[in-house]
């Protein structure tokens, strides 16, 4: 007898997927980072939307003409050759590795508004850990699950958030956001890259359904559209929020704050109201933390099951998940929280995700070529290709952009990682 085929997510679970994994830490977190730029950082977001958008455009047509398990690393593989494919597992499953762990200290850092305890860098850092392998556990027990966790933390998370984003501007001061425009008194092309690359961490997450291809149901037709749906969704509440958030909180306790919602909903509602976005906050990137250690275990399994990685990543258990995957990702969480370990809650969070940014920004590359490589065996209304053609172009810049953005030392040691995958690639290949 066949062995029963393990479920898959639909529609709603997929783009609940999609916006679990773009929502998740950033609208909690990310305005503390952005604080150190100022106010000045919304001409960043709007840069970030416009190359996240065009980001979007981009995986929504590869999942509709070619939807493929394991999402950049397998049109890399498909369509540039298998170093390139070797090179974007790394540097994808290495980025997400790192900014899963950013993800789980942002559940730490709202845990800490009901057990001040948290505060301590010591009791933060176990609290993470846990939180970290209560998520593997979780992602252990099959898609159908992830999904099903992933919509009602979306649900729960985002509704209070998005009541806040659109009453948050009933307490906006423009005195307050204009005094924090730019405290460092960067040049103003600076601000606005430096602020354009950070803003990259919130719209990670734009490709999760086309790397969860495998385990969606009617890919073709519910991965660009699971794509589209979270893209507008996240942006919608990046944008809105952030910006209410830099007009409610002065700019020198925003940018101290490891929560930064939880403390302008304390300033419009009171304490009541802080306590009821930091459950939201916590239920929200928790979602976001399942979501996002599924993302990096289907990425590895699908190079793992391609000898690209190694082959203990592709071993699956009776619900089809890469178990040894997954407790491997889960240690390697766990030493990189403790080797980033930082008195402030909101400067660890920073490290991680530039960090995570830059590793990206190649992977996301490698997907635009491989979109253009792909349309050149398919047929396209010129109109249609032209389009595409533009959207690939802007999603490069914006990626170059990010790197721009980031500090000198951060770049050259990501141009390290990148050179490294050279050899390590021989490694890979080298015949037993």
């Amino acid at each position: 007898m066949a062995a029963p085929q393990a479920k898959k997510m639909g529609l709603v679970g997929a783009s609940s997927l999609v916006v679990a994994n773009m929502v998740g830490t950033g609208v909690f977190l990310l305005p503390s980072s952005l604080a150190s730029i100022g106010s000045i950082s919304i001409f960043g977001w709007i840069i970030s939307a416009i190359g996240a958008s065009a980001l979007g455009l981009v995986f929504a047509h590869l999942g509709m003409v070619q939807p493929q398990a394991g999402g950049p690393y397998a049109y890399a593989r498909d369509h540039m050759g298998p170093f390139a494919a070797f090179q974007t597992n790394m540097l994808y499953w290495g980025a997400n590795v790192i900014g899963n762990v950013a993800i789980a200290i942002s559940v730490t850092g709202y845990l800490a508004v009901f057990f001040p305890i948290l505060k301590s860098p010591w009791m933060a850092n176990g609290c993470t850990a846990a939180v970290i392998w209560l998520f593997i556990w979780l992602n252990s027990r099959g898609a159908k699950t992830i999904g099903e966790f992933t919509s009602i933390t979306t649900i729960a998370g985002i509704l209070p958030i998005a009541f806040v984003g659109v009453l948050g501007w009933l307490w906006f001061k423009p005195e307050v956001f204009s005094a924090g425009w730019n405290p460092g008194s960067l040049p103003t092309h600076s601000a606005v890259a430096q602020s354009a690359s950070i803003a990259l961490w919130a719209f990670l997450g734009v490709e999760s359904a086309a790397v969860s291809a495998g385990i969606i149901e009617n890919p073709n037709r519910n991965v660009p559209l699971a794509t589209i749906i979270g893209l507008v969704i996240a942006t919608a509440i990046y944008v809105s929020c952030c910006t209410a958030i830099m007009g409610i909180l002065p700019n020198d306790q925003l940018k101290n704050s490891a929560a930064p919602f939880a403390d302008a909903a304390r300033i419009m509602l009171g304490p009541w109201a802080a306590e009821v976005i930091s459950v939201a906050a916590i239920l929200k990137a928790a979602g976001a933390l399942v979501g996002w250690i599924l993302i990096v275990a289907q990425s590895a399994q699908a190079a793992a099951s391609d000898g690209m990685f190694v082959r203990r990543f592709a071993v699956t258990n009776d619900h089809g998940m890469p178990t040894q995957n997954l407790v491997i990702t889960g240690l390697l969480m766990t030493g990189l929280l403790v080797l980033t370990a930082s008195p402030s809650i909101a400067k660890q969070f920073s490290i991680i995700t530039n960090a995570t940014v830059v590793l990206m920004a190649l992977p996301y590359i490698y997907s635009v070529i491989s979109m253009w490589r792909l349309d050149q065996t398919i047929e396209l209304p010129r109109s249609r290709r032209r389009a595409l053609l533009i959207a690939g172009v802007i999603a490069c810049l914006y990626c170059v952009g990010v790197v721009v953005g980031q500090s000198d030392l951060l770049g050259r040691r990501a141009l390290l990682v990148l050179l490294l995958t050279a050899p390590l690639y021989a490694l890979m290949k080298r015949k037993p």
